[in-house]
């Protein structure tokens, strides 16, 4: 059988049986070599010739086949994958948090696999399952809360973890974020240092939204006597809900002026946009504060005052925990706290 007949012969039967990929033993016939020989050229170039070498090329490139990399990781027990897990793929706070990530972990010649969890931690227990069953190297978890048997699974797989987005003297191995309580605090000193007595928040339901919320109110009716109003969502932040927020607690309970503390920057634009569509200006009747200073918050009318945390920075620092990692490098300690600040801008 010529070449050009064997390659037709085994693209043929792989399109017709999908589940038939070619494999290489289909490799090593047409280029005139034993499967062994083909293995070692792909693991280890230099231990084949030249012109093996050459023809173990073409005949890749004529098949299109596809090296198992499950099973060269298992060979070689590391797989160059590096498993992401994130409640939100289309949020920006996550995304720009892995872009800079995903940068240096591919300097470093690792690939990164990337999935939703959502918010719900029987959700992100089956995709750390699922993510283990690929055998990354380490993987990147988002936040503390974990269940039980998604801590028994991780601490058994043996390796480097980094929770990021919060953190905790306890983490599975690294940690790398900031105090999401420390942040309502701050955030309700900022808000009666600046004169005001009445506040109100408007919150999503993750846990850790709910922590900044609590953190805050407590703390700004210690410093002030009063209660703070509160309207909450199970749903993830929208415009929407914002909005509805803003009408919730003028319509039930009346608040009119005070400073308003939203869990994210787009529920307070959404705050925004409903007090200005009910003629109350910001900040003289309505103070509005956000969280996460996103690309928009400091290009709205009123320009929004957030909580800055530089999710860049989060990124890189956790691909290089992980570098070290590898590396054999011990950390001096295993949580890093990167910070937040305010700021202050037009809408308080």
């Amino acid at each position: 059988m010529s070449k050009t007949d064997m390659i037709s012969d085994i693209t043929s039967n792989a399109r017709k049986t999908p589940s038939r990929a070619v494999t290489m033993a289909a490799v090593g016939r047409m280029a005139g070599v034993s499967q062994v020989t083909v293995s070692r050229a792909l693991s280890d170039p230099s231990k084949v010739s030249s012109e093996t070498l050459r023809k173990i090329k073409e005949a890749i490139e004529a098949t299109g086949f596809v090296p198992n990399a499950i099973a060269g990781a298992l060979a070689s027990k590391r797989s160059m994958l590096i498993s992401a897990l994130v409640p939100s793929i289309t949020n920006i706070t996550y995304t720009s948090m892995i872009k800079p990530f995903n940068e240096v972990m591919r300097q470093n010649g690792y690939e990164i696999l990337l999935s939703e969890t959502g918010l719900a931690p029987d959700d992100e227990e089956k995709l750390i399952a699922a993510h283990l069953s690929r055998r990354p190297d380490a993987m990147l978890l988002t936040g503390m809360r974990h269940t039980v048997a998604a801590r028994r699974s991780l601490l058994g797989a043996g390796i480097p973890v980094v929770e990021v987005w919060d953190t905790t003297e306890t983490p599975i191995d690294l940690c790398v974020g900031f105090s999401h309580m420390e942040a309502g605090r701050s955030v309700a000193e900022f808000a009666a240092g600046k004169g005001y007595v009445r506040a109100a928040t408007v919150s999503a339901g993750d846990e850790r939204a709910l922590r900044r919320k609590n953190a805050f109110s407590d703390r700004f009716t210690a410093l002030t006597g009063n209660v703070v109003l509160e309207s909450n969502f199970e749903a993830q932040a929208s415009l929407a809900n914002g909005r509805a927020g803003l009408s919730d607690l003028i319509d039930q309970h009346g608040f009119g002026d005070g400073v308003i503390f939203c869990s994210s920057d787009i529920l307070a634009h959404g705050v925004v946009i409903e007090a200005q569509a009910r003629g109350l200006r910001v900040p003289e009747d309505i103070a509005v504060i956000g969280f996460g200073d996103q690309d928009f918050a400091a290009h709205t009318h009123p320009a929004i005052t957030t909580v800055r945390v530089d999710r860049e920075a989060l990124g890189r620092a956790a691909a290089d925990a992980l570098v070290q990692r590898f590396a054999g490098i011990d950390l001096t300690a295993p949580l890093i706290d990167i910070g937040f600040e305010i700021q202050d801008r037009a809408s308080s």
